[in-house]
């Protein structure tokens, strides 16, 4: 495959794997934990470099997902001790954010570890970091590392799909009927952690919120059937990747800023077109009532 091939590929796989646990994240009106937990991985990945002095291995993706975790766990500790939702992520999310920025600063000195490879990744070395597989030759090491986490995502998106959708609607109704609630809460907070950290390294913590929130609210205005949800939500997240890219080329600029800015524009064409919810569409229907009376 080209080299743009390999970009292209890498970018999709982050599109369909956040993408679909974007609409899970919509649903169930936790946006936000996107944002945090795309930011206070760097404190895992930190944490693990200065425990092995190594770049690459399971090991960092073990931090990461370990402190994903912890952020979710500790701001639903914060809830449920009457801190509202929205300021117990954010008081989480800056501070184990900021102490992963000053362990950057203080320990880890020349090592390549930056807090703008951490907003923005590096993409466009995806196609020189390369293994080897059995059958399949020289793959990049992020396109293996994606597929794996996409994988995981559908199966486990496909064997608890009820689940999902009753405790995503109706989290009082799923215990109700003895779904566990909480189980389902902490499995979902670990494909969060585990698609973002996987996605973390190819293309920065924006990109990454990015493909999360934006995809699925903009599928969101098209549809209201969850598997349609699922369908066109990674659809979005393909399509900015694929603009996106082409975008940077064009303008001679950051491919995984292009890409986030690529979710915006078809979010904003989602507002204006959507038959149902969309600004156009709803302005004719109002123009038709008016006429109508």
């Amino acid at each position: 495959m080209s080299y743009t091939g390999w970009i292209l590929l890498t970018a999709s796989l982050v599109g369909l794997s956040c993408g679909l646990i974007g609409v899970l994240l919509i649903l169930r009106r936790m946006a936000m934990m996107a944002d945090a937990i795309s930011h206070t991985v760097l404190l895992g990945i930190v944490c693990a470099y200065l425990v092995t002095r190594e770049l690459t291995g399971i090991h960092m993706l073990i931090g990461a997902v370990v402190t994903g975790l912890i952020t979710a766990i500790v701001i639903q500790w914060l809830h449920t001790r009457g801190v509202q939702q929205e300021a117990s992520i954010g008081i989480v999310f800056t501070t184990l954010f900021a102490i992963g920025v000053i362990l950057i600063a203080t320990k880890v000195g020349n090592a390549h570890l930056d807090v703008k490879h951490t907003l923005m990744g590096e993409i466009t070395f995806i196609p020189w970091e390369i293994m080897e597989i059995p059958l399949l030759g020289r793959i990049p090491e992020a396109v293996v590392l994606l597929s794996i986490v996409l994988i995981v995502v559908v199966v486990i998106i496909i064997a608890f799909y009820k689940e999902w959708k009753i405790t995503s609607f109706d989290p009082a109704l799923a215990a109700s009927l003895g779904i566990p609630v909480i189980f389902m809460h902490y499995l979902f907070m670990s494909l969060v952690s585990l698609t973002t950290v996987a996605a973390f390294d190819a293309v920065g913590a924006i990109m990454v919120v990015a493909m999360l929130i934006t995809p699925a609210a903009a599928a969101y205005l098209w549809t209201d059937r969850l598997s349609i949800l699922f369908l066109l939500s990674s659809s979005f997240g393909i399509m900015s990747a694929f603009i996106g890219y082409y975008l940077a080329v064009w303008l001679d600029t950051s491919i995984s800023g292009a890409m986030a800015f690529s979710t915006g524009i078809i979010f904003m064409i989602s507002f204006l077109c959507s038959p149902k919810y969309g600004v156009l569409a709803r302005g004719f229907i109002g123009r038709k009532k008016t006429a109508n009376i």
